[in-house]
């Protein structure tokens, strides 16, 4: 089975949203195999977006991962991370198609509800940064 990552983020955290969220995940058979609630630290953050390090937007979305609690959720079925990655809709929630997490639940782009991994091998890595086997 593919394994995939849901990061529900704090904007959609503070605004109530981790119950809707989840229901969807069920509602889309995807399996929750590991699901916590913690607050990110700047270093973690860090080691989990290093590849974007060098990048323009790097320091805010380290800012922005870290300003509040987040859902993390391991999820699995067959094509999981092409499944997710439809369910949650484009980066930019004005982009995103209706009825979409990021359409319904998404501010902007960079405060876009949920994250999911874009692809399968991400899928592995990132579930084992928060779940490791």
């Amino acid at each position: 089975m593919e394994k995939t990552l849901m990061i529900i983020k704090p904007d959609a955290v503070k605004a109530r949203h981790i119950g809707h969220i989840i229901s969807r995940v069920e509602a889309e058979h995807l399996e929750i195999t590991g699901l916590c609630c913690l607050h990110l630290t700047r270093e973690q953050a860090e080691e989990f977006y290093a590849i974007h390090r060098e990048r323009p937007f790097f320091e805010g979305l380290i800012r922005y991962i870290t300003s509040g609690p987040v859902v993390v959720g391991r999820l699995e079925c067959e094509g999981a991370v092409e499944h997710w990655r439809k369910v949650i809709g484009a980066t930019d929630p004005k982009k995103s198609a209706p009825g979409t997490l990021r359409a319904l639940y998404g501010i902007d782009i960079e405060r876009n509800a949920v994250h999911g991994s874009d692809s399968v091998e991400n899928g592995i890595v990132e579930s084992r940064f928060f779940f490791p086997e």
